[in-house]
């Protein structure tokens, strides 16, 4: 695991999207997982902005998002896909019939689990995934538990995660109690992983996890497994790390 830490949320934003642009000139048809929530806005305000000046294409890249909330329609404007069609999507040359976000309304959730795993399963394994990191240490919507569940699931959300979402609805009781998530394997499968931080309410998670063993109580401490992660924190998120921590 390596840590970049940078001066600040613009730096950190800029940063993640120049190693997507690198993996789309190296891989046309890149398979990209994408999160949603404030981190990630500045990392796509900037892809669009190397769209617009003609320095990428993504009519071949393939998009999965990690989650989408239960309960609200295509149209609500808290919808994941909503956001992602407005802070992304609609501003750049991206195929409709390429964008894999998992459906909230479906009328049997766990069919749509099954029908979201098989799509991981063909257009997989995700070249680079991007993740922001719950204040509880959830990655997706995975959240802490006694166990962690591998593949795509129907997941309950909790206080902490509604608590620090209603900043986005009318108030917290307007916030879906539930989510459907890829689950922490679809996770490791992918060939990197960037992990994005902000903020110093972001700090003794990030520290947490840095300096800490691995726990299904911090989710996102999994991550130590896998053979090319990436925190890109700037310098708040990163505050609380021991100087001699794997700082890159």
């Amino acid at each position: 695991m390596k840590i970049k830490v940078v001066k600040d949320y613009d730096e950190m934003s800029l940063l993640a999207a120049k190693q997507i642009i690198e993996q789309i000139k190296i891989k046309n048809n890149s398979v990209l997982g994408l999160a949603t929530g404030s981190t990630p806005i500045g990392m796509y305000k900037n892809l669009i902005e190397y769209f617009k000046r003609g320095e990428v294409d993504f009519s071949k890249v393939i998009t999965f998002n990690l989650d989408e909330y239960i309960g609200l329609d295509k149209g609500n404007e808290q919808s994941y896909i909503y956001f992602m069609k407005k802070n992304l999507f609609s501003h750049i040359n991206i195929k409709e019939e390429n964008i894999f976000i998992p459906d909230g309304t479906a009328k049997d959730a766990e069919i749509e689990c099954k029908r979201y795993n098989e799509l991981l399963e063909k257009y997989g394994p995700i070249d680079i995934q991007i993740l922001g990191i719950g204040v509880n240490g959830h990655i997706g919507f995975n959240e802490p538990s006694k166990s962690l569940t591998l593949r795509t699931h129907v997941t309950d959300l909790t206080e902490d995660t509604r608590k620090a979402n209603a900043r986005f609805f009318d108030d917290i009781s307007k916030v879906p109690t539930k989510a459907i998530t890829m689950g922490i394997g679809d996770i490791m499968k992918a060939e990197k992983i960037i992990l994005l931080a902000s903020g110093k309410s972001k700090a003794p998670i990030i520290k947490h996890m840095v300096e800490t063993g691995i726990s299904t109580f911090i989710p996102a401490s999994v991550l130590k497994l896998h053979k090319n992660v990436e925190i890109i924190a700037d310098e708040d998120a990163a505050s609380l790390i021991e100087k001699d921590s794997c700082i890159a």
